[in-house]
């Protein structure tokens, strides 16, 4: 099969058509993919099927690999699954959180680098994934936009999608949301690279020194913002596509499926590089 490169959309997203497991396995395609990331912020590699040893072999020569608390991928660690289904993992019932536009890691200093993700068994009735560049939602903002939130920061708690899916939590489920510690942001996030993002998202509960309802305002206004169709791409899976993303500068989402659906998705995940630095005073 000849190698096709298609861009997806106005400002994310490129497309490799052509490339297998084993091209993919090399230092020459990690460092192609890493290129890519940073100009594209996802890269879709069609039909690739990537079993785990070959997503790690590949995850490793992108950066660090998380190892997840909890794994339901068989021998290799590093490696979970991505499913709602009870029988196939033990993260089922949280995943619906992943219905809503977030970023992983905001409870940590340096949120994950990027994420890899893997389709073993799609749905035809659900299941995209959504992305939304927050490099490009930030550059086009208006200039009196970047002069409010130039020195805000952001209160980001996990407990903050767990509370909007699961309304009818018991005391116990809230405790243990609460136990996951919180963390303060930059809202404005300045790269070594002289790049900015917004770290927005889910987790995003509040503005430090703004009231509840004047930070939950802007909040929701950036997201919406954000999330418009020029800045965002659609992801419908095949099975055996690879996807890679920049999750420091990308929101992203699963459109909602049924806990019975065949959907099995496996994932990586790459130690965050650069913690979120705002502007100095």
């Amino acid at each position: 099969m000849v190698r096709e490169r298609n861009e997806l959309g106005e400002h994310l997203g490129v497309e490799i058509v052509g490339m297998t497991a084993a091209d993919l396995v090399n230092r020459e395609a990690a460092d192609d993919c890493r290129a890519m990331l940073e100009r594209h912020g996802v890269v879709v590699y069609r039909g690739a099927h990537l079993d785990d040893a070959q997503l790690l072999t590949l995850s490793r020569a992108l950066g660090h690999v998380v190892v997840p608390p909890v794994t339901d991928s068989g021998d290799i660690p590093e490696v979970a699954t991505i499913t709602m289904d009870p029988a196939k993992s033990r993260l089922a019932a949280v995943r619906k959180g992943n219905f809503l536009w977030h970023i992983d890691g905001t409870h940590d200093e340096q949120p994950q680098k990027a994420t890899l993700l893997t389709a073993w068994a799609v749905d035809p009735a659900g299941g995209d994934t959504e992305f939304a560049t927050t490099y490009a939602a930030y550059d086009a903002l208006p200039d009196d936009d970047k002069a409010t939130i130039d020195d805000l920061r952001v209160v980001h708690r996990f407990s903050r999608p767990m509370r909007i899916t699961f309304p009818g939590a018991t005391p116990e489920q809230r405790a243990a949301w609460n136990r996951v510690p919180e963390r303060v942001h930059p809202l404005v996030w300045r790269r070594k690279d002289g790049r900015r993002s917004l770290v927005i998202g889910a987790t995003a509960d509040e503005i430090v020194g703004w009231s509840e309802n004047a930070g939950r305002a802007l909040l929701d206004r950036l997201d919406g913002w954000a999330t418009q169709p020029r800045f965002t791409y659609r992801h419908r899976w095949r099975e055996g596509d690879l996807v890679v993303w920049d999750n420091t500068g990308m929101l992203h989402r699963a459109l909602p499926f049924e806990p019975t659906s065949p959907r099995v998705l496996h994932r990586t995940t790459l130690v965050g590089e650069e913690p979120v630095t705002g502007r100095v005073a």
